[in-house]
């Protein structure tokens, strides 16, 4: 058979063909009430009503995963940077309370690599099945001369719904709320560009040599381990007990700059820093790359990934249901007047210091 002269510019277009049948397992694993169409159309259709859903308000985000996706290019890692993909966004739309219904990802390279794109996608439908959304479309763009060789990006984009009435926006957040944060599984996905020169400035250390800050594992695996996905604990927790006023997903600018995306003007959040261990990655990075407590504060989730407020009376209930849920929850703070900052960092400078 003759090259077409579109696989000669390097496009290969037969190759992206067998890549959407090698995943078509993987995605039919995602499948759920309201999915309307097979992958490969030019539309992929859904249908809100069979999700039972009577007066729903449509919550959608999208996100990529950062510098991040260069260390997992760098050591050949790709099962999990799918994961981030997804957690970025629904982690996003479960804060408004609104269970993430269909899942679209995009993946661009240079040269299409089979074996790494399916590897990434199937990462994608993994988060998806956990999160208990479809993967319902996606583009894959190959694009020689934007990419260098082995080189890729992804992003996702998450529509979910939400009754009406049970919508969170903060605005019922009072003085007194207490402030519950749930344990990240690491460094999830932000802050990736800092992470990696500081790595790159330690010259005993590469990807491959075991995690100073921990036993057992390689560099590479811990700081690639997948952002946790928060959606089914908070939506067992809407449901079951109820009392949660605000939700934050901790990501790039840190404490300081989400919490206060969900407060009222007339409020701040005082979130005693002491109230949790300061997780050991945090620790050496910041010796390493002689980071300021605040640095920490404005770039990395330093071990809180979600922060719940809430009533105080349903507080001790939503932490145990946490717990038995797998998640591991702090009591780390309180709703107070609001006199100047949105949010007050106590205890930082001891807590954190190394």
């Amino acid at each position: 058979m003759t090259e077409s002269a579109y696989k000669k510019a390097g496009v290969d277009i037969e190759a992206a063909a067998d890549l959407v049948e090698n995943i078509k397992p993987h995605i039919k694993k995602t499948i759920r009430s309201g999915v309307m169409s097979n992958i490969g159309g030019f539309g992929a259709l859904f249908d809100l009503k069979a999700t039972g859903y009577k007066d729903p308000i449509l919550v959608s985000g999208t996100d990529g995963v950062g510098t991040k996706i260069k260390i997992a290019i760098d050591t050949n890692r790709h099962d999990t940077i799918g994961i981030d993909a997804v957690a970025m966004c629904v982690n996003d739309i479960i804060v408004q309370g609104a269970e993430p219904l269909f899942f679209l990802d995009y993946f661009a390279t240079g040269h299409l690599d089979n074996n790494v794109a399916e590897a990434v996608i199937k990462g994608i439908a993994q988060g998806c099945a956990q999160s208990g959304c479809a993967l319902i479309g996606g583009e894959t763009a190959e694009m020689p001369g934007l990419y260098a060789d082995g080189d890729y990006d992804i992003a996702g984009f998450s529509v979910g719904a939400v009754e009406r009435d049970q919508l969170i926006t903060g605005e019922k957040i009072n003085e007194g709320d207490v402030i519950l944060g749930l344990a990240s599984s690491g460094l999830h996905s932000n802050g990736f560009s800092l992470v990696r020169k500081i790595i790159e400035s330690a010259p005993e250390l590469d990807y491959e040599s075991p995690a100073p800050f921990t036993e057992g594992k390689k560099l590479a695996d811990f700081i690639l381990t997948p952002t946790r996905l928060y959606v089914k604990s908070i939506l067992g927790a809407i449901k079951t007990v109820g009392g949660i006023n605000g939700l934050s997903h901790i990501t790039g600018g840190g404490l300081l700059e989400n919490v206060p995306r969900v407060l009222p003007e007339n409020v701040c959040a005082e979130i005693d820093c002491s109230a949790w261990n300061l997780p050991p990655v945090f620790k050496w990075l910041a010796k390493q790359g002689k980071l300021t407590p605040n640095d920490l504060a404005t770039t990395l989730n330093t071990g809180i990934g979600m922060i719940i407020i809430c009533d105080p009376a349903k507080a001790s209930l939503l932490k145990t249901y946490f717990t038995e849920n797998g998640d591991e929850v702090y009591t780390i703070g309180r709703i107070a007047e609001r006199s100047d900052a949105p949010v007050k960092l106590l205890n930082m400078d001891t807590a954190w210091a190394v």
